[in-house]
């Protein structure tokens, strides 16, 4: 059998043409209701996303690589400003990953895919694209009092997988069910936005800012302590034991929590707010590129292997007798690309 070459990067926030239309999917159509976040002027950058693999050590054949990439949510729209793509690159797509894997998902994760079937010896293939961002900061809404909690069942379909638990956020564990029936009986007669920011509370009075390895929401409860990590996934662990949807967002260097509530017309939305960091319940102002939503994902690649975030990937096969090639994956922020 021949050897396997594999890559990927890790967590987004441990790490560090021309003018196509914008990435488009259903969650994210612009809002038209105005019981939203209310968004502040966007702030434009560039984001230069991309792989470099040379054939160093020998031929390869039929190598696929995927990049996460940032994409269209309301608070920040994406268009593809410049490519760099050798003509060893077969195919260079797209793809939307819902929280499910499946195909029918709101997209909330968007991957750069490369296929090439054949690198010579010696050869370097090139594949870096430059995305143009419009990033807002967002406010939190003048009136809080109109929202509300959203049954289970009557929640839209790509809503409800954020109920359920997801790597490293245990929402079956009895410490944190037990604390969040607390949390839920101490303040269920006040509305539902209160109730929200008193998870919120809780976790930034008792949970003490350390930075250190992935832990997750358990392990941050037990310990009372964490980095953005561990304070979003427990305040994420507490909103879905209280059937309140909740997810992470990706940012470069950094993770915060986003929850679901509806509007008294039954609209839903859903506010960002800093876990870790500088107060912020309801809006944010964080303006680094977004590159995913939620915390729980399968890619075809791994069909079988939940994620809790989609980082970059590649395989191929070397030639009999050849090494693995040298692979450098690229996710800067750089000025404007030159024009032409």
């Amino acid at each position: 059998m021949d050897a396997r070459l594999t890559s990927a990067c890790l967590l987004l926030c441990l790490a560090a043409p021309l003018l196509a239309a914008p990435f488009g999917d259903s969650e994210f159509a612009p809002q038209s209701h105005d019981n939203g976040p209310r968004l502040d002027p966007p702030k434009v950058q560039y984001l230069e996303v991309g792989v470099v693999i040379t054939a160093e050590a020998g031929a390869c054949r039929n190598i696929l690589a995927t990049l996460p990439v940032p994409f269209d949510c309301p608070e920040q729209q994406v268009r593809v400003a410049k490519e760099d793509v050798s003509p060893l690159v077969a195919e260079l797509t797209y793809r939307s990953i819902g929280p499910t894997g499946r195909a029918s998902d709101a997209g909330t994760a968007r991957q750069m895919v490369l296929r090439i079937p054949h690198l010579p010896p010696g050869e370097e293939c090139r594949a870096v694209v430059t995305f143009e961002i419009h990033r807002s900061t967002m406010q939190p809404p003048q009136d809080t009092s109109v929202y509300q909690l959203c049954e289970p069942r009557k929640l839209p379909k790509d809503v409800r997988p954020y109920l359920k638990g997801s790597p490293k956020i245990e929402v079956q564990d009895p410490k944190i069910k037990a604390l969040a029936r607390r949390l839920r009986e101490e303040h269920q007669d006040e509305p539902a936005w209160d109730r929200v920011k008193a998870i919120y509370d809780w976790v930034r009075a008792n949970v003490t800012y350390k930075e250190g390895p992935l832990r997750g929401a358990a392990a941050a409860l037990e310990a009372k302590q964490g980095d953005c990590e561990e304070l979003t996934s427990l305040f994420i662990a507490l909103c879905r034991a209280n059937e309140i949807p909740a997810r992470s967002v990706w940012v470069p260097g950094h993770c915060y929590p986003e929850f679901y509530l509806v509007d008294s017309e039954g609209v839903g939305y859903w506010f960002p707010c800093q876990a870790a960091g500088t107060e912020a319940f309801g809006g944010i102002p964080e303006e680094r590129p977004i590159l995913q939503k939620g915390d729980n994902f399968r890619t075809p690649e791994k069909p079988r292997e939940t994620q809790r975030y989609v980082s970059e990937y590649l395989t191929g096969t070397p030639a009999p007798g050849a090494g693995q090639p040298k692979v450098k994956f690229i996710r800067q922020l750089v000025a404007r690309p030159a024009e032409g």
